[in-house]
């Protein structure tokens, strides 16, 4: 066992992932079996309309480490980040989609690579698994968000990370929307956090539709976007 990592809280933000979040959720329970950690899972449904919870209960009467926690209405990803870390009880939280395109048993590199120093262990993905325009819009935009946000992470996108809950308290996140992932990233930096990077496989969306690229969402992240960097960069507050 990594003795700087002994108790995990894993948890998946999950909005109509009912093919992929039972076999996720036996994944990252047998990964961290393996490891030998105290551990609990989560997941975070975001209101979802499919067999979501009908799944996720079957998967709590099996799995004893396993919690519902249930948004009856849409509130988005990054409410349901939000949620996830506020229910987490261990020592380091992991979190990962709930769409299956990571692989959660990739938990045991991030444990692996954290030491008594880190704070995040924050994944890059070796080659997207989506389709070639996804492949240069996320370019675009991590790029984009390294230099307004002056982040220095080769990945910002990349939703598998690792991070220590006591970073967690002392930052307040605040986006509802998948900007979170930056106001993340800027606000640990700022709170001094030190990071360790480790390449993870990303694979292509068997089911469900990204619900990402509709143009209410894109204009909404736009303006968020553009909101935190005025009050986090420009003006300087948290």
């Amino acid at each position: 066992m990594n003795q700087a990592v002994t108790a995990v809280s894993a948890f998946f933000p999950c909005y109509n992932d009912a093919p992929t979040i039972g076999g996720l959720v036996k994944s990252v329970s047998a990964a961290l079996d393996r490891l030998g950690v105290d551990y609990e899972v989560i997941v975070v449904d975001d209101g979802s309309s499919d067999d979501s919870v009908a799944v996720l209960r079957q998967v709590e009467r099996e799995n004893p480490r396993f919690r519902l926690v249930q948004h009856e209405v849409n509130r988005g990803y990054g409410a349901a980040l939000r949620s996830g870390f506020a229910a987490a009880t261990k020592d380091w939280v992991f979190y990962t989609d709930g769409d299956g395109q990571y692989d959660p048993s990739e938990v045991e590199v991030l444990v692996d690579r954290a030491t008594v120093d880190t704070d995040v262990v924050q994944g890059w993905k070796l080659v997207r698994g989506d389709r070639w325009y996804r492949k240069v819009i996320g370019r675009a935009y991590h790029h984009a968000m390294r230099l307004l946000f002056q982040l220095r992470v080769r990945d910002t996108d990349c939703d598998f990370r690792l991070i220590r809950r006591s970073l967690l308290d002392r930052v307040e996140l605040r986006h509802s929307s998948g900007v979170i992932c930056v106001e993340m990233m800027r606000k640990f930096r700022d709170a001094g956090a030190v990071f360790a990077e480790v390449p993870v496989h990303h694979y292509p969306r068997e089911h469900g539709v990204s619900q990402f690229f509709q143009f209410r969402r894109i204009a909404k992240s736009l303006f968020d976007v553009l909101a935190l960097w005025w009050h986090v960069v420009v003006r300087g507050q948290d």
